[in-house]
């Protein structure tokens, strides 16, 4: 689940990145030569990469389903053709693998495991199970690239996932957008100690800006009703209490920041030093680790540095939602084990399949999370 964030005006690496996606020709959304149809272009600019790699791990890579309460959004500008670009070529297990491991090097460095999560959940919620029609019933299928979806208030900064991404999707053209997306969110989600999701590929990708779904099938982060409306979401995609209460565990991983989502604290003592941009306020003491913090936290209350927003209390006020609020809480593996299937189930909604039995690649085990996630610092907010 996530909010979705604005950039900020202020002068900071989170707002350099920004600045530099509208303003630098190199870091626009432009045409790719080879297509037809308006492509992101997403190679980053020698200027841009020391920005990313602070971004990648600020406030814009924090919530992981909900919208914004702010509107605003900036997205560079590019022209379409009226020719829709060529289908991108099935994806293959030897690339996939390659694809893996190159995902593994770029969280090592950046420490973006956040905003890849969160790319590949806003790619697949736009599943509308009533709608029977491939690709009009939304899901996973590489849309997400495309501006007239970025542009959508739940998608604000997630141009910057992209731009992380698109050197290895130059790499490897036998990997779709639509599998990257979601090879890159499981794959940040077990690099951070997180359980091995059972995925699998092979996911076509729609070929133009005009098969997007329409704004608003994302959820909203402070809604009248929060239970209803988060029922009135999920359920759209044919997900049940269960799984909604396992997926908003996500929100272990990232932070926020009120000046670019209007929620959260400017700097807490879990944030003040980064990693990636410092500040903002995350839901967890360590906010680069998977684990079962979040509803240990958000049960709690204890914190005031820890951020808990109207969809995360209602996780234990309302009746259903409690019973799996509180068995996560004093119970990991069962977490750990719930999470895996209904990120899972998620990433498949939506998506069309070559072959339809679809690809599974072995890679071995998930790992745990790196020592740098379990540094001392986070426990005691000091240097």
């Amino acid at each position: 689940m996530e909010l979705s964030l604005a950039h900020s005006a202020q002068s900071s690496p989170a707002a350099a990145m920004a600045s530099s996606l509208s303003g630098a020709t190199s870091a626009r959304l432009l045409p790719a030569a080879s297509r037809a149809a308006a492509r992101v272009s997403l190679s980053p600019s020698p200027s841009s990469l020391k920005c990313l790699r602070s971004i990648s791990s600020s406030p814009l890579t924090s919530h992981l389903f909900l919208q914004q309460r702010r509107r605003s959004i900036q997205v560079p500008s590019v022209s379409y053709s009226g020719i829709a670009s060529p289908k991108c070529a099935v994806s293959t297990p030897e690339q996939l693998k390659s694809a893996k491991e190159d995902i593994k090097d770029l969280l090592k460095t950046t420490f973006c495991h956040p905003i890849l999560v969160r790319l590949g959940w806003h790619d697949a919620g736009t599943y509308n199970k009533n709608i029977e029609e491939w690709p009009k019933r939304g899901g996973a299928n590489g849309s997400l690239r495309f501006e007239i979806e970025l542009k959508h208030a739940a998608n604000a900064g997630l141009v910057n996932a992209l731009k992380l991404l698109q050197p290895i999707k130059d790499r490897y053209s036998g990997v779709t957008y639509a599998d990257l997306f979601q090879l890159a969110s499981a794959t940040a989600v077990e690099e951070s100690g997180g359980p091995k999701i059972p995925m699998k590929y092979g996911r076509v990708d729609v070929s133009g800006p005009e098969e997007c779904p329409e704004e608003g099938r994302l959820p909203d982060a402070g809604p009248p009703s929060p239970a209803n409306h988060l029922r009135d979401v999920f359920y759209r995609m044919g997900l049940n209490d269960q799984e909604i209460v396992a997926l908003s565990g996500a929100h272990t991983l990232g932070r926020s920041r009120p000046e670019r989502s209007g929620w959260g604290k400017p700097e807490t003592k879990y944030t003040k030093d980064g990693p990636g941009a410092p500040g903002g306020q995350s839901w967890t003491v360590q906010w680069l680790k998977f684990d079962n913090f979040y509803f240990k936290d958000i049960k709690a209350k204890r914190d005031e540095d820890l951020l808990v927003l109207p969809t995360d209390a209602v996780l234990f006020e309302d009746p259903s939602f409690k019973v799996y609020a509180e068995k996560y809480a004093v119970d990991q593996e069962a977490f750990f084990k719930d999470y895996a299937e209904a990120h899972a189930k998620l990433s498949n909604l939506g998506a069309k399949f070559d072959p339809p039995e679809g690809i599974v690649i072995d890679d071995g085990p998930a790992r745990p999370a790196p020592e740098k996630f379990e540094a001392a610092k986070y426990s005691s907010g000091k240097d």
